[in-house]
């Protein structure tokens, strides 16, 4: 199945019709790939050869994924435009510089994204995909977070005071940082050549899906460290209007918040949620969430002690077709063999 032949199952998925989908990674799949990656930060081509060579591997592999590749910047890919400095240590992605002060960060709105030093970068990247990359491995978005996660890092650690201390500014910093995570992914979609409201994304990973009703992801990992109430307060609402002039996005976050969870299940412009850690729930009661409210359940799901692929794909399936619930499952169990990868596949569709 080439992958305008799985654009078109994505978008009968999306549309209710169908199985689950699956993505299988060819291999034991290195999600973020550190080796000499400090030398190729600043080298979109050096970046966009390693991206392809994981991509490529995704070619004709039995698997529902699209081959993705991105420019793979960091989360320091917004904080860097405004002024704030990044490390990048020996065998880890970048680590954020030290809080800007107020003034500073209002600037941030007077800054022209396209102008920026990681923008140029990431928009070099997507011309050299353009003239050379093909129709089969699509190119999506760096890791443009989301707005309280881009409030938490050019702010720093102060954020959790001022949310009771000084909510005012607060609500002026996420306002600030909305409109850059707004003009951001906007410039993103014009360089791409990408439609408002729908985009392919790989979410850090060689191949991804293809969302024809959302055209934004956002992150908000931050967000678990928070109350109910502030949750309700300082991240939903701008969960919303940030994803809102994009048709509606998918939505990432680390860590356990139950009611967070449970809210974003409810903002009608979240098609699907990805956990980093769907170990801290019961996927029972994700599943059921999820089924209720019609959102997907985008995400790895770690095996049982001793599961092997079979019994782990029979297990899952059972639990997402219990509640009627839709999955974009990530496997953490796998065969290495293309055979049994293609059986797991349709063992999947069969049973989802």
């Amino acid at each position: 199945m080439n992958t305008e032949e799985k654009r078109a199952t994505h978008e009968r998925f999306w549309q209710g019709d169908g199985s689950s989908l699956i993505l299988i990674p060819p291999g034991r799949e290195v999600q973020y790939d550190v080796e000499g990656y400090r030398e190729r930060f600043d080298d979109p081509r050096a970046m966009w050869g390693a991206e392809m060579r994981r991509a490529r591997t995704v070619l004709g592999w039995p698997t529902d994924g699209i081959p993705t590749v991105r420019p793979n910047l960091g989360v320091v890919f917004i904080p860097s435009m405004v002024g704030q400095g990044h490390e990048i240590r020996e065998g880890q992605m970048p680590w954020p510089g030290a809080p800007l002060g107020r003034e500073a960060i209002r600037a941030a709105s007077e800054v022209d994204v396209a102008s920026t030093r990681l923008m140029r970068l990431a928009a070099e990247f997507y011309e050299i995909h353009r003239e050379e990359g093909g129709d089969e491995i699509a190119a999506y978005h760096p890791d443009t977070q989301g707005v309280f996660d881009v409030a938490h890092l050019l702010n720093g650690k102060d954020l959790f005071y001022e949310v009771t201390d000084d909510p005012e500014w607060v609500h002026e910093l996420l306002g600030i940082c909305r409109g850059l995570y707004l003009r951001v992914t906007r410039y993103l979609k014009d360089v791409l050549h990408e439609p408002v409201g729908s985009m392919v994304h790989g979410h850090g990973t060689g191949q991804g899906v293809y969302f024809p009703d959302a055209g934004a992801r956002t992150s908000e990992d931050t967000a678990t460290l928070l109350s109910p109430r502030m949750v309700e307060e300082f991240v939903l609402p701008y969960v919303e209007r940030a994803v809102q002039p994009f048709g509606g996005g998918f939505v990432h976050f680390c860590g356990g918040h139950r009611g967070l969870f449970e809210r974003l299940c409810e903002a009608p412009l979240v098609r699907a949620i990805d956990l980093g850690n769907s170990e801290e729930y019961d996927l029972r009661w994700l599943l059921e969430g999820c089924a209720a409210s019609g959102t997907v359940l985008y995400s790895r799901i770690a095996a049982e002690p001793g599961e092997g692929w079979r019994g782990y794909g029979r297990r899952l399936a059972g639990l997402v077709r219990e509640p009627g619930a839709r999955g974009l499952l990530r496997p953490m169990v796998h065969p290495d063999s293309r055979e049994e990868c293609a059986a797991m596949r349709d063992l999947w569709h069969e049973l989802t």
